[in-house]
């Protein structure tokens, strides 16, 4: 089985800046898994798209975290998500994802971490 395992998340100020991890194993990710992503879901709210990246270097992101957030995979079993002006709105479950492209990136998920940014 494809097994995701994210670590970065915690409390941070607003203004500041957090940087997630994911690493990913397993013989069927390596072989038909193209793109990896971030998920968020807030109190309240459905699961959002933040990021995601593909083997290519292609990369989609959510309009409200463009300017503010960097996907990058410097290999093909791991992805940053760097995360600077956090504010409040940013306060998620993160979640790493896995699929076929940047825009099926939800076949495969981590257990999560939380990010909570305060006032």
């Amino acid at each position: 089985q494809v097994q995701l395992v994210e670590s970065g998340g915690g409390l941070v100020q607003a203004g500041g800046s957090l940087r997630l991890s994911c690493t990913a194993s397993g013989t069927i990710f390596i072989f038909s898994i193209n793109a990896m992503g971030w998920y968020r879901q807030a109190p309240g709210k459905q699961r959002e798209l933040v990021a995601a990246i593909g083997r290519g270097g292609s990369t989609n992101y959510a309009d409200n975290v463009k300017d503010r957030f960097t996907i990058s995979r410097p290999n093909q079993n791991t992805v940053y998500l760097q995360m600077n002006s956090l504010t409040p709105d940013d306060t998620a479950v993160y979640y790493c994802s896995a699929g076929p492209s940047t825009g099926r990136v939800s076949n495969y998920w981590g257990q999560g971490t939380q990010v909570t940014v305060s006032s």
